[in-house]
């Protein structure tokens, strides 16, 4: 069976890199990514982060969705402990109405950046994540309790559809919500390294209760993958995302991505390529291989691709790996 391919985009800045450069880069990836087939488009939440240009998902999604044609477009995710459940549900039925059937909201726990930020966010210590998720559902048409912030306040007047909802995370916790409330599990496993379990997805099948919109588990892998013509080229092109990770693990400042020159030239290189890292860099046969390798470890039912290169090279990424299989099968 051919597993369902779609793309999670980081933005990520590199060391000659400007916002606007970054994000007009995102919109060309995004239309790509809509000529290639993939099944979604999804941009993540950062916040007071030198590195990262992706802050604000529903302006970035809609934007990308007002530039692609069948692609559907969403958060990986919206940190909602970062906000108003009712400004979120707003947010993304509007997005909705705009473009039906072509939205998802993927929800995360974390706060997508430091303490000093977070509180800066007005992000409360104590937020009740569960009811958070239940009220953005209950918001959307999708209640799960008799009463609710929904009996008292409406997301939009006069819906005809909602969006999407997933829950994103990396351990069992949001695993067991997720298969608790009958919706889809996005697996952070881009956010490790090699070596982690995959138990949460275990939690995540055991707990699944099935609900209106989803009668059976669905899970979705996130994965860092980069496709040249050799699998030399590819291991070229993905030194610069190992290097920064090896910054980052040591806490280092500000995390930008070199280009693949001044990665081959950095003292730390070696270091960075014996780092235990959940990268799939290689040929189109090598690279669909990796992603067969973790389906069956992972029974999963759609990737995430997250490109760990920017520009031309991540355009070439997902082109080639779209032609080494059909990304959009069912």
């Amino acid at each position: 069976m051919t597993i369902p391919l779609s793309v999670l985009d980081l933005a990520v800045l590199g060391t000659e890199s400007t916002s606007a450069g970054v994000l007009a880069e995102t919109t060309a990836l995004a239309r790509c990514a809509d000529e290639f087939g993939y099944r979604r488009f999804w941009v993540a939440e950062h916040h007071n982060m030198r590195s990262v240009a992706a802050t604000s998902p529903p302006v970035l999604i809609a934007h990308l969705a007002a530039v692609t044609r069948r692609i559907r477009v969403g958060s990986g995710g919206v940190m909602l402990p970062n906000h108003s459940p009712l400004v979120v549900a707003e947010q993304f039925a509007m997005l909705e109405a705009l473009h039906p059937g072509r939205i998802d909201l993927g929800i995360g726990r974390a706060p997508g950046t430091d303490p000093a930020t977070a509180a800066a966010l007005r992000r409360p210590d104590d937020a009740d994540f569960p009811r958070q998720v239940r009220d953005v559902l209950g918001l959307l048409g999708d209640p799960r309790s008799r009463e609710g912030i929904w009996d008292h306040f409406a997301a939009t007047p006069v819906p005809t559809s909602m969006p999407g909802v997933v829950l994103l995370g990396s351990g069992e916790r949001g695993a067991r919500l997720a298969g608790e409330l009958g919706v889809p599990f996005a697996f952070a496993y881009h956010l490790r390294t090699s070596g982690g379990s995959f138990e949460p997805l275990r939690v995540y099948r055991d707990s699944f209760v099935p609900s209106a919109g989803l009668t059976a588990p669905y899970v979705l892998v996130s994965v860092n993958v980069l496709v040249a013509d050799t699998d030399d080229e590819a291991d070229w092109l993905a030194d610069p995302h190992r290097l920064r990770m090896l910054e980052m693990l040591a806490g280092v400042p500000p995390l930008l991505l070199r280009s693949p020159e001044a990665a081959a030239a950095h003292p730390h290189l070696g270091r960075a390529r014996r780092l235990p890292l959940t990268v799939i860099a290689g040929a189109p046969a090598t690279a669909a291989e990796g992603l067969a390798e973790l389906a069956d470890a992972t029974g999963a039912d759609e990737f995430l691709v997250a490109p760990v290169t920017r520009g031309e090279a991540a355009v070439r990424s997902l082109g080639l790996l779209s032609e080494a299989q059909a990304v959009g099968a069912s």
